[in-house]
């Protein structure tokens, strides 16, 4: 239990031990664990009593695997999987089934690629990674260049992905490869479902992004940051550590302070943003104001000139 909103729910609550934070448990007699942190414990906890299915060492006879590709022996490929040419799978992976692994790709050890994964040519996984379904890790960049008559001619995205260690990536999400040098995620990034990373990108250890935000080409986000849900990141800045986007918002230019940001016209500090939020609000009764400050300023001229 974190926090006062849930307070209100222990005498009520049907639970046999509670976790709680060490001010919730002075007076509770209630079997309980008071820690620092509780939402911690309790992932900690879960974790332990929820594990994730073993890994089941060996190749389904339905997986397609190239003769040059190295497939650890601890290593599970399940049906339908395809191995490309060249690839290295290493200790205790699981393929999970439908899903493509590219010519030259290397998986670390301990990695999970849920159902219909796809990683292209050359992407690099890290250790203990979680990759779930839909994902699909170095496609092409979205690279175009213009001709006279307005048609556009592809540039070839000739870098990779490299994802470090302890990475979870959602489901739909996708992260293209990049133009020339590397798309690059961090150790312990967390993507949620349906992100959009687009080639060059940079994403420092332990950021957390949520769903449905996304971030254009060659921008750079620093560790420890927190992308709220829907929000979009323009191409070509730079965001510090520590940094923390709201939900539905808009940064368009270089973050260079650690803080909280808002909104999107364009993105500012989250204090600032909250004043002039307070200010959009009275807009119509400003107006009515600032009329009726016209009519009395028109009633003294008019007043002077007779």
């Amino acid at each position: 239990m974190a926090g006062a909103k849930y307070r209100s729910a222990l005498d009520s609550s049907r639970g046999g031990a509670f976790i709680v934070a060490p001010a919730d448990g002075e007076n509770l007699d209630r079997p309980h664990i008071r820690v620092r942190n509780p939402s911690l414990y309790f992932a900690r906890v879960a974790q332990l009593l929820n594990p994730e299915p073993a890994v089941r060492a060996g190749t389904h006879p339905d997986a397609s695997v190239d003769d040059t590709a190295l497939v650890d022996d601890s290593a599970e490929v399940a049906a339908g999987a395809v191995i490309g040419a060249g690839a290295v799978i290493g200790p205790g992976v699981s393929i999970g089934a439908g899903s493509v692994v590219g010519e030259a790709c290397s998986i670390g050890a301990g990695t999970r690629l849920h159902a219909r994964v796809t990683l292209y040519p050359h992407s690099v996984i890290g250790e203990r990674c979680i990759l779930h379904s839909g994902a699909v890790i170095g496609a092409d960049g979205f690279g175009f260049a213009r001709e006279a008559d307005a048609s556009w001619v592809k540039i070839p995205q000739i870098g990779r992905v490299r994802i470090g260690n302890d990475v979870e990536v959602g489901a739909n999400t996708t992260i293209d490869r990049g133009a020339l040098d590397d798309t690059v995620i961090g150790d312990g990034v967390k993507l949620d479902n349906l992100i959009q990373i687009a080639h060059n990108v940079h994403i420092g250890d332990h950021t957390a992004m949520a769903a449905c935000s996304g971030v254009a080409g060659s921008t750079h986000i620093g560790k420890r940051c927190m992308i709220g849900g829907s929000s979009n990141i323009m191409g070509h800045i730079d965001i510090v550590d520590d940094v923390v986007v709201s939900a539905v918002s808009f940064a368009s230019k270089s973050i260079g302070k650690p803080g909280v940001y808002t909104g999107s016209l364009p993105s500012m500090e989250h204090a600032e943003w909250s004043r002039n939020f307070v200010r959009i609000r009275q807009l119509d009764a400003m107006a009515d104001r600032l009329r009726a400050l016209e009519r009395q300023i028109e009633s003294l001229q008019s007043s002077k000139e007779d």
